[in-house]
Parts: C-alpha cells; sequence; structure tokens
C-alpha cells in the first residue's frame, strides 16, 4: 500500500496517461460469466425508497425524501415514489425474474423508518417481518442478499429533533438502527453496505440543495429554506463516517465471529481525466477526486481527509480525534463502487466560482464537465449527466489498486438510462441495444483490469433490475433490464438486455 500522499506526482501522472492513453479495450470481444475469475459475484441493485412504495403501510414513518418529493418544483415531473414499482408488494415476483435471469444476487436497502418509524425508539415488528420475508425469499431462491443500511431515506423524525445528519447525536441513532439490522437479520445476510453514495447525499442535500433536506446558501439556489453550503457538507461526511466507522467496529467486535460477514460502503465515482496535458489541469484532476473518492475513502483508508483538503478547506473541516482515527482506518472489508460515467477536469483559474459558490464544489479549485472544445467526452443516455465511456472503469479500477493498496472491490452500481418518453411505444422501449453495448463495454473494460491488471474486483450490481423512481427525475428517466409500464398496473416486460444478460450468465 503506498505511504498517504495524495500530491504524489508520480502516481498522478501515471494515472492521468494511462487513463488518457494507455488503456484501450477491444470491446468487440466475446465475454460471459466464465470470461471473470471463479466466484465473481453478478447481480442487480435497488433501494427501498426508489422500488417499494406503501410508504403508509405496516407502520413505516415518514422519510426526508417523502417530505422533498411531495414539495412543489422539487421532482422533475411533479411525482413522487408512494407508489413507484410497489415491490413491497411484489417482491416474490421481482425474484422470480431475477432467478430467470439468472443472478447471483440482490443489493436493496432496508428502510430505516420502518425499522424505526421515528429513527430511534421502539422497534416496528411488521418491518423487520416484511425483510425477514423478503430475505428468506431471495435466499430460497439461491439469490445472495447485498443490503445497504442507508440510501438516503433518512427518518424525517430525526430532521424535526436534532436536523439528523447535522448532529453529532445520529451517530449513536444510526448505530442502534444497524445493529438492530445484524440482530435481526445478519444470521442470513452477509453482506453490509453502510451507506450508498455519502459524496452525493453530502453535497447535494446540504450543498447544492437538489436533494433531500433541500438544504444551501449558494446564491443561484435561493428556492433553499435554510443552509450553510460552505460548511454543512463537510459536518454530514464527517457524522456519517464516524457512524460508519462506529457502526464497523459494533459488527467486528460483536457479530463477525458468528456470522461471518462483511462490511463495506458503496462510493459514487465519476472519473476524471485532464482537459489537457497542462500541470494545472493534472492537479485539477487529482484535486477533483479527492474532493470526490477521497473525501469520503482516504479517512477509512489512511485515517484523515486527503492532505488537499485539508489545506483549501482549513478550519471548515472538521478533525478526528485520535480515537476516531483509529476506529475509521481498517473499517472496510471492501470498497463499494457506484461507477457510470467519466468527465474532464480541469484547472479552475477564475476566482468568480468560488465567490458565487463558496461551497465543497468551489473549494476543490477544479471544473468537471462532459465535454470540451464543443464535443462531449462520449455518447450521452438520457440524463443530462451520463455520458457513456467504458474506459473509465478500467482507469478507475486501476487508481483504486495503486493508491490505497488493490483492496477487495465491488461494483455496486453501473448501468444507463433511457427517456421515459410517452411517444415511444413499449415494444421499441424493450429494443434497448444501447444499454446492451453499455454493458458488455463497461464489462469487458472490468474484465480487463481483473485479467491483464491484478486490480481486485470481487462482484459486478447492474443498476437497475426494474425502471423506477429515480429521485430529483422522477419518471423520466428509465435505468432498468424490465421495462415498468407505468399505466397499465405496473406490469413488468423484459427489454432486450435481459435476454443478453441471461445469455452472458449461463456461458
Amino acid at each position: 500500500m503506498l505511504k498517504r500522499k495524495d500530491d504524489i506526482a508520480g502516481l498522478v501522472v501515471v494515472l492521468v496517461f494511462v487513463a488518457v492513453f494507455g488503456i484501450q479495450t477491444c470491446f468487440s470481444q466475446n465475454i460471459s460469466r466464465a470470461s471473470f475469475p471463479k466466484g465473481f459475484v453478478f447481480g442487480t441493485a435497488s433501494s427501498a425508497f426508489q422500488y417499494e412504495g406503501a410508504v403508509k403501510e405496516d407502520g413505516r414513518g415518514p422519510t426526508v425524501w417523502d417530505t422533498f418529493s411531495h414539495t412543489f418544483g422539487k421532482i422533475a415531473d411533479f411525482s413522487n415514489a408512494d407508489v413507484t414499482v410497489d415491490q413491497y408488494h411484489r417482491f416474490a415476483e421481482d425474484i422470480q425474474l431475477m432467478k430467470d435471469m439468472g443472478v447471483d444476487s440482490y443489493r436493496f436497502s432496508i428502510a430505516w423508518s420502518r425499522i424505526f418509524p421515528n429513527g430511534s425508539g421502539e422497534i416496528n415488528q411488521a418491518g423487520v417481518e416484511h425483510y425477514n420475508n423478503l430475505i428468506n425469499a431471495l435466499l430460497a431462491q439461491g439469490i445472495e442478499p447485498y443490503v445497504t443500511l442507508y440510501h438516503w431515506d433518512l427518518p424525517q423524525a430525526l430532521v424535526d429533533k436534532y436536523n439528523g445528519w447535522l448532529d453529532r447525536q445520529i451517530i449513536k441513532d444510526f448505530a442502534t438502527y444497524a445493529e438492530t439490522c445484524f440482530q435481526k437479520f445478519g444470521d442470513r445476510v452477509k453482506h453490509w453496505i453502510t451507506f450508498n453514495e455519502p459524496h452525493t447525499f453530502a453535497v447535494q442535500g446540504y450543498d447544492v440543495g437538489l436533494q433531500a433536506p433541500g438544504r444551501c446558501s449558494i446564491l443561484l439556489h435561493s428556492f433553499c429554506r435554510a443552509g450553510n453550503s460552505a460548511t454543512e457538507p463537510y459536518i454530514v461526511a464527517h457524522n456519517v463516517l464516524l457512524s460508519h466507522a462506529t457502526v464497523a467496529d459494533i459488527y467486528r467486535k460483536k457479530y463477525k465471529a458468528k456470522q461471518h460477514g462483511s462490511v463495506g460502503i458503496a462510493y459514487d465515482v465519476i472519473w476524471f481525466v485532464p482537459a489537457s496535458n497542462s500541470t494545472e489541469d493534472i492537479e485539477a484532476t487529482q484535486r477533483a477526486q479527492d474532493f470526490q473518492l477521497g473525501w469520503f475513502l482516504d479517512p477509512v483508508m489512511f485515517g484523515d481527509y486527503p492532505s488537499s483538503m485539508r489545506s483549501r478547506v482549513g478550519n471548515r473541516l472538521p478533525r478526528f480525534s485520535e480515537f476516531e482515527a483509529t476506529l475509521l482506518k481498517g473499517s472496510l472489508d471492501f470498497v463499494g463502487i457506484n461507477h457510470y460515467t467519466t468527465f474532464y477536469a480541469k484547472h479552475n483559474s477564475s476566482n468568480i466560482i468560488g465567490i458565487l459558490l463558496n461551497d465543497s464544489i468551489a473549494d476543490s479549485g477544479a471544473i468537471t464537465l462532459p465535454f470540451k472544445d464543443g464535443k462531449t467526452i462520449g455518447d450521452r443516455a438520457n440524463s443530462i449527466w451520463l455520458y457513456i465511456v467504458p474506459s473509465g472503469m478500467r482507469s478507475l479500477m486501476n487508481y483504486i489498486k495503486q493508491k490505497y493498496g488493490n483492496p477487495p472491490v465491488i461494483i455496486t452500481e453501473n448501468g444507463m438510462d433511457d427517456p421515459n418518453s410517452p411517444f415511444i411505444s413499449i415494444k421499441d422501449a424493450l429494443k434497448d441495444e444501447k444499454r446492451v453495448k453499455y454493458h458488455h463495454d463497461y464489462l469487458a473494460s472490468l474484465l480487463a483490469s481483473i485479467k491483464e491488471d491484478g486490480c481486485n474486483v470481487k462482484g459486478y450490481f447492474v443498476w437497475s433490475l426494474l425502471d423506477n423512481w429515480e429521485w430529483a427525475a422522477g419518471y423520466t428517466s428509465r435505468f432498468g433490464l424490465y421495462f415498468v409500464d407505468y399505466k397499465n398496473k405496473l406490469k413488468r416486460y423484459p427489454k432486450d438486455s435481459v435476454q443478453w444478460f441471461k445469455n452472458f450468465l449461463t456461458k
């Protein structure tokens, strides 16, 4: 493992030029499950809030996303997730779809407010029973559960009580919730993810205000009712990291010897390549990664934030005590990676953005965009941020290998979306050749990182099994392998990508 130096010039230069010039994979090759190492896990992924619906059933308490999605103007199509794809009632049907496709695993999240409707206090037995039934149904079909404890749906009661992630009280409440899950489900669940994309909800929820709970102070986003974009993302991140470390410690001391499970985090990672070969842009590319992946992975690997964050954020960046740093360091059994796309990064030579934003994005001193000189970095999917650059997968795996000592990695999400257009017939929507090519090419890139570069990757989860409610985009975006007919009782139809995966997994 490398010693902790975020400004190791040699490492930066090597990674940058590997990303730009050195990694070319032949995407016409035939690949299948047999191409990957024995024991490599293939699965699909989901989250409770995007899939379950049934928001007022069986004692579930409200969450910040219930509040946010019912606030006018927050969701692109003015929809909400009260029903979404109704997996709360249809999980048996959906498990059969997974079984038919041949996947090994299913990654889903537990809704905190189904276990503790008020975030703490009395356990809701109906919620426990639901997840017992779901887990047992998966195992009965030979599908291994991978469980995310927190996928953004914070109980609203904890925000009302003490402002949620902005207060250290949440560390204790999250630990109680997590330990309850270990007690109730850990005899069957062997793979735990404490947090999904902490970087996303810290920045989107508390910096730019585009996701729940919608806090910000940025001048351009005057619709936020409260917040401080210069400090709150860092406070939230700090409390999330300490919550993870606390929970990982509880699991290792009290449950691991008996349950034999593992604990990780799922990180959102855009791969960045420099917009030019200038030293300024190369250094900005590294800073962009420090303020994304490094912000949340460095503390659990090295015990502190990246040095670039320390120097640029100053006293707005909280500090870990010696005890906390020790608790954090080594608290991951695996690194989950949610990777979809690649952007260019360049040095921000203007101070105007910093003055306007005064937030974590400006603090990085890097501008990241999916285009330069009027040309995009790759073909675009439906989402405005999702450009298709398969080589970024291999580059990212090599970066993690080299910087962090080749830890076990699971690709916890990868996928692309099509538009949900009323002018596209179901018959045409099922012809998703673009998605088939996306997964083939990203898997080929991932395979090259394993076979040719020795990256320690253990699994791959498709986002997503079904079309679903896609946060602030609502129902405008379709990521699913299965098409969901929102106009006809949520009927599921297999897209061409289902057959492709079925063939891939049986060869």
